[in-house]
Parts: structure tokens; sequence; C-alpha cells
């Protein structure tokens, strides 16, 4: 028997966002076609009935900008060994919505996902227990799993990291490199000698635009908004609370200040500046600097290889020179246990064969630019990703990602918005410090409540 959302986790889930990243990290801006997903399931039932293929994969994808590659990788397996395999993307920041909706359906997915605990709290009643499973044995680590007591309710699958990406050429007709940069006070020097020679250096700014679009708002309310947090559980020496108490809220005042200060565009524009506004600018050369991860490789990959480089989110912090990028995940697989035996199996071997073969491994490292915790992965090809090693291997000591303990979507929105009111003029600081501190607080309540 089907289980059904309960009114209370359906309220629940509709105020938690399994993306940050509306990638949107964190995501693309685009979506996929249902109608093209289901031709492939069409095609691939026609192939299992000719193999005596038993069971079926259902893949509800988080992640738009890799859609073509899931659609490949699901053609290839089908192919390779009769299962059909379907994968719907949802649109960028609709996953939760999407996932509540198709899990109400006679054929709901028998794959989806989860951003952490905080997601993990409205779905673990349909995860499969993956402890006995060979995917978990394929992991690099046990803290790339979520249990839920002894339960191994869902598994990482990409590892991803994020900071200020730059163009190593305009850096450098400025007349500085990275090394100058060790720091936030460094960053604001350079940053604001880059933006008052602007016109003698033929840009429009020394940072893209902080859009306030919904394609692009995940990047400083969920991304930026993680460093304060992340420095307020470091010391605190937590990993989680349940009242936030902005201990380094001014430090996330001075790095959106310099954002939309230091910009291509008047800060009163940002609140329908888009992702896609902020893509054109990097690639254009109009912007030196640009917050965002390693999945935002192809997008800038124009620029050529040996002019990307990555700096970390400073943002004023004693002893930040030893600070790393931001490195983690929000992207962790679950199999439905509402499934029938046969399509719990067919995931399962499914997601299996992705971790452990050539063309899965492949395919995830080359196609999707992925670095993923399992035993048999492959070296990505991503720039990004070298340089993300480098620092680790310099021994700097990464961000951890700890947006997965915000309390809601709705607490992310309540910060978004402040942040655009205060940019334009029509807010003050107060108001983002009472949307982290005190929607905290409510947003927390109302999940655990």
């Amino acid at each position: 028997m089907k289980k059904m959302i309960s009114r209370r986790n359906f309220l629940k889930a509709a105020g938690v966002s399994a993306a940050a990243l509306g990638l949107a990290a964190c995501g693309g801006s685009s979506s996929s076609s249902t109608a093209a997903s289901t031709a492939t399931s069409t095609a691939a039932s026609s192939t299992a009935a000719a193999s005596g293929a038993s069971g079926k994969v259902y893949y509800l994808n988080f992640k738009p900008e890799q859609d073509q590659a899931w659609q490949d990788l699901a053609k290839a397996y089908t192919e390779e060994t009769g299962v059909p395999v379907t994968v719907v993307t949802a649109a960028s920041g609709q996953y939760e919505t999407t996932l509540m909706s198709e899990m109400e359906k006679s054929e709901a997915p028998t794959l989806f996902q989860v951003n952490g605990p905080v997601g993990l709290a409205n779905w673990k009643d349909y995860c499969l227990d993956l402890s006995d499973s060979k995917l978990y044995g394929e992991l690099t680590s046990d803290s790339f799993a979520l249990k839920d007591g002894d339960a191994v309710t869902s598994i990482a699958y990409v590892i991803e990291t994020y900071g200020i990406i730059y163009n190593k050429e305009l850096l450098s007709a400025a007349g500085y490199t990275q090394d100058d940069i060790k720091g936030f006070a460094d960053l604001k020097k350079v940053a604001d000698d880059i933006q008052a020679r602007k016109a003698e250096l033929g840009v429009d700014g020394a940072f893209t635009s902080a859009g306030m679009d919904g394609s692009s708002d995940w990047r400083f309310k969920t991304h930026l908004a993680n460093l304060p947090i992340y420095y307020e559980y470091k010391a605190d020496g937590i990993s989680s609370t349940d009242a936030i108490k902005g201990t380094y809220l001014d430090n996330y005042k001075q790095i959106w200040d310099l954002y939309i200060t230091d910009s291509t565009c008047d800060p009163t524009l940002l609140a329908s500046k888009t992702g896609n506004d902020a893509v054109a600018e990097f690639v254009g050369k109009k912007a030196v600097f640009y917050q965002n991860g390693t999945w935002a490789y192809s997008d800038i990959s124009s620029l050529g290889d040996d002019n990307l480089g990555m700096l970390p989110i400073y943002i004023g912090v004693d002893g930040e020179e030893n600070q790393g990028l931001c490195t983690g995940s929000e992207n962790f697989w679950c199999v439905n246990n509402t499934s029938s035996d046969e399509d719990i199996q067919a995931t399962l071997d499914f997601l299996y064969w992705c971790v452990t073969s050539d063309k899965g491994t492949s395919a995830m490292a080359d196609d999707m630019g992925f670095v993923i915790p399992f035993k048999a992965a492959k070296d990505s090809t991503n720039p990004l990703i070298t340089i993300a090693n480098d620092y680790v291997a310099a021994g700097k000591t990464s961000v951890d990602w700890c947006f997965s303990t915000m309390p809601s979507e709705e607490w992310k929105n309540g910060v978004g918005s402040a942040l655009t009111a205060y940019a334009a003029g029509t807010g003050d600081w107060n108001a983002v410090t009472t949307a982290f501190v005190d929607g905290w607080a409510k947003e927390y309540k109302l999940a655990n409540g």
C-alpha cells in the first residue's frame, strides 16, 4: 500500500528546500522535459521486454545542469541491461514541490534525494535502509551517509566546492595575482581598486551582479550565509542549533557590502538580476570575480582552463589566511521503500553500476564534473576541482557546508528578501539580522514542533 504524506509533513516539506543551490548547488536555471524522459522510458520498456529484465528505475533528478548527462547515462544502462530507466529533472528551486507531487502518484520515483538532515526529517519514512546494500559498501567514508538510528537512509553522491571564481587575465591586468589576496582586507583593497579603475580596465565592475532573482539568490541567502553560520558553529563547538546567535553577521554584512558596491550594476537593480546575467558578465570579461562553485565550470569554460582561479570567500575572521574553499554535499540519494521489490532491486543495481562501472564513473566524472565519494571514482577533468584539491593539499581548512542545518526554505527567503531590501535602500541591516536570528528560531520551532 502506498504511504500518504500527512498534512503536517506536507506543510513541513513545503517549507524546506531540497535545493540550496535553487546548483541551483547548486543549480542551473533550466529544467528537463518530462516528455523527453518518458520517451526514454518507453523505448527502454521494449528493450526490457525483449531481454526479460524485471524492475524499472524512475530517478527524480535535482540538478538541471546535469539533466542531459543523466538521460545519456540512463540510455546507456538500458542498452546494456534492458532495464528501463526514466530520468525526470525538477525545475530549479522546485525539487521539493515536485517530489511531493510525484510521490503521490502510482508510479512514484524509485530514486529521489534529500539535501541533508533537515530534508531527511521530512522523508525518512520513505527511505530504504541501505546499510546492507552494495552501494553503501562502495563509500570511501561513513561520513558520507545520513543515518536514522542504525539505518542508513541516504548516501551522498557528489562532493562539491564553491568560492570566488576569478579571471586570472583580468586580475593580472589590474596588477594583482592570487598571492595578493590572503584575507578580506586584501580582497576589499583589490576589488575597490578595480572598481575605481573599471573604465581603464575595460570592465563594468570587480564582481558580477549579486542577482536576487530566484535563479541566483541561493548564492547569497544560502551559500554566502553559510560562512557566518560555519564560524559560529566552529566557535561554539556545535554542528547545529535551534537558535542561531548571529555572532558573525557583521562579517556577513561587510562581504555583502563589497559584493553590491564593487559590482557591475547599481544595487537597486539586484532584485531582477539573474544567474544568467552573472554568467554573461563573467564570460564576457566584464567582471573579475564571480561567486559560484565547481558545478559552474561548463558555463564559464570558454574563458579557458588556465584562466580560471578560485579564492576562498573571506569575511574578515581571525585566522582566515588558513581558510580554504567551501566543500561538502547536500545531494543524498534515497531509494523509495514504497516501490515494488523488483523496482527497488533495479534501482539498487543501477546505482551500483553508476559508481563502479567504467561507463558510470566516467560519465559522473567527465560529463557531470562530479567528485563522487566512492572507491571506483575517477578523477574529474574539471579544473575548478583541481584547484579545490590544491587547497586541501596545501593544508588549508575547508569550510563545512552547514546550510543543510538551516531550518527551512522560508528562513532563506526571509534572509534573501532582507538582503535585497538592504541593497535597494528600502531596508536596513537590522532587518537582515532579524530575519537571520529571529527567523531562525521561529522556523526551527515550526519545523520541529
